[in-house]
């Protein structure tokens, strides 16, 4: 009996470590964010419900011709990942055969070639992470690159992601959730590789501030802070300038394409090009208007807003209703469309709960200016 009660206190002094370990490693931070919203342009009466959903949206691409796609939040555990609206219900897409080819999938884009692409992060790279393409005139697959674990190992979280215009490279946000090793991945589609940039620097690295969304602090069993790395990331209209930051970071950064793509760039050399841009909300959902605007969500203050090509923050919407808007993208006809992920309301949370706090919401809007269907 001593014996095993020697037992029993080494493995609670064991636990003991560990959970001290996690606190010390993903714990801690400021909670007091500074509130940078004002009084919004538009009235609550702008916003228009697209979708009532069981589940938590993640993100959304709408095509040139208004076919609606959108993921379910995996945080959620959703049976089925990706889907398109039709006739207002979530049809699985390609197919309800093919979900089970989908790990664990959040971000998705359609690009000018007419190519639904679907970043799959593989629970935080435990599985194979890996980028899949679809032609939208034929729902084939057309494209799958597998990311090697060099660039996408165990802990990493391929969070969002833009591509340029002429559909040959691809970047996305490493947020690195777990891993804490957060960087931008530039994919070479003409040739298959990858490349990790930026990794450790403070663009991508998130400040030390916790978000409280809706009244809950959004630090789960009082140990792990809600913080990824990098997050938000958008290309200009013209596919000049990458925008980019962490959701809890205040400044919102931006590199020229051109140094992410020269290979012969030092690590030191493309940091020199890194620009503090302007003082942002806590974002994370990000898009770009045709006029240079850059519209952000603010999960804490339930609200959309627009930095102006001067640097200049105004609101745009703000309601309530919007619970932690995650995923922001244009369709036609001037619209945005924004998915509410209410990740305040399903991280951490049971399943029973999740349900209770359903229907979760696609909103869209017209903020007054155009931008790329599909981004």
């Amino acid at each position: 009996m001593k014996l095993l009660g020697r037992l029993v206190l080494i493995l609670l002094c064991l636990v003991a470590l560990l959970l001290v370990g996690i606190r010390l490693r993903y714990g801690g931070g400021d909670a007091n964010f500074e509130d940078r919203t004002s009084d919004p342009e538009l009235p609550v009466r702008a916003l228009q419900v697209v979708a009532n959903l069981e589940f938590p949206p993640g993100n959304v691409a709408v095509s040139r011709d208004g076919r609606l796609f959108f993921t379910f939040h995996p945080e959620a555990s959703p049976p089925v990942k990706v889907v398109e609206w039709v006739d207002g219900k979530p049809v699985p897409y390609p197919d309800a055969d093919y979900q089970g080819e989908f790990q664990s999938v959040l971000s998705l884009r359609i690009d000018r070639q007419n190519r639904l692409w679907v970043l799959d992060n593989a629970n935080h790279g435990t599985g194979e992470p890996r980028l899949i393409a679809f032609d939208l005139r034929t729902n084939e697959e057309v494209f799958r690159h597998d990311f090697p674990r060099e660039i996408a190992g165990p802990g990493s979280h391929l969070n969002d992601f833009q591509i340029e215009p002429a559909g040959r490279r691809i970047y996305i946000a490493d947020a690195s959730i777990l891993a804490k090793n957060p960087a931008i991945i530039v994919l070479d589609l003409e040739r298959g590789t990858s490349r990790r940039v930026l990794e450790g620097h403070p663009s991508v690295v998130p400040e030390l501030y916790i978000p409280v969304v809706q009244g809950r602090e959004m630090v789960i069993f009082g140990l792990f802070a809600v913080r990824p790395g990098v997050d938000s990331i958008a290309l200009d209209r013209r596919a000049e300038w990458l925008y980019f930051a962490p959701v809890t970071n205040n400044h919102l950064y931006r590199v020229h394409r051109r140094y992410l793509d020269d290979e012969s760039l030092s690590a030191e050399g493309l940091a020199g090009h890194v620009e503090q841009f302007a003082i942002k909300t806590m974002s994370d959902g990000i898009t770009t208007d045709l006029r240079g605007n850059v519209y952000l969500s603010d999960l804490e203050h339930s609200a959309i807003l627009r930095l102006a090509p001067d640097g200049e923050l105004h609101t745009v919407l703000k309601d309530p209703r919007i619970r932690w808007p995650d995923g922001l993208g244009f369709g036609p006809g001037g619209w945005l469309y924004v998915t509410c992920s209410a990740l305040h309301e399903v991280i951490g949370k049971s399943a029973d709960h999740i349900r209770s706090q359903s229907p979760y919401q696609i909103f869209r809007f017209q903020p007054g200016a155009e931008g790329i269907p599909g981004h």
